[in-house]
């Protein structure tokens, strides 16, 4: 077995989804889990004290939520552009966290940019008493500070954006689910002569 994202498609139930957290851990599930410590350890990604104490929880783990941070840092989870719906609702207020940075960051260079080059161009022209530049500097800062003030209602902004696709790609998993149930029961109605 390969610890990788794949690890996740084994299970009859991805128990990254918080909908599937609360369900009860299988077997199967447990024994993947320490497949992946297994070979996190022999990969000397884990040391002894490290392995014990995981495959002791894991052993002991009676709902599918308590596996997935025990190979949080062993198997690779969703990329950065991954869909929401992977990811865990406290994840969400710090991935709202980061865009506004982001934003601000934009802001901040887009204010920057174009006002230096202005400088710079009326500086090198003679820098006529009409401090043209003013005008540049005014249109990109307005931006800018709309960005710093807003600092709170962007980020509450950002962080419903995710939970709003967070809970549409959970609707689009669940019905996945139970579209793939129903091929199953049509296959088996085929192989039975009644579909």
């Amino acid at each position: 077995m390969n610890a990788s994202a794949d690890v996740w498609a084994s299970f009859s139930h991805d128990p990254r989804v918080p909908a599937h957290a609360a369900l009860r851990a299988s077997d199967q599930d447990r024994n993947l889990i320490l497949q992946v410590l297994a070979e996190g350890y022999a990969d000397g990604r884990l040391d002894r004290d490290e392995f014990d104490t995981r495959s002791e929880q894991a052993a002991a783990a009676r709902t599918l939520g308590q596996l997935p941070p025990l190979v949080a840092d062993l198997v690779a989870g969703p990329d950065t552009g991954a869909s929401p719906a992977l990811v865990p609702a406290e994840d969400l207020q710090a991935r709202a966290v980061a865009k506004y940075e982001s934003d601000r960051r934009e802001a901040f260079l887009g204010f920057l940019g174009p006002s230096l080059i202005c400088l710079v161009i009326w500086y090198l022209t003679g820098h006529s008493t009409f401090f043209w530049p003013g005008f540049v500097m005014v249109g990109t800062g307005i931006n800018l500070v709309r960005t710093l003030v807003l600092r709170q209602d962007m980020i509450e902004s950002n962080r419903r954006k995710l939970e709003r696709k967070r809970e549409k790609r959970l609707l689009e998993l669940e019905a996945d689910e139970a579209n793939t149930g129903d091929d199953d029961t049509d296959e088996t109605d085929d192989r039975d002569g009644s579909g």
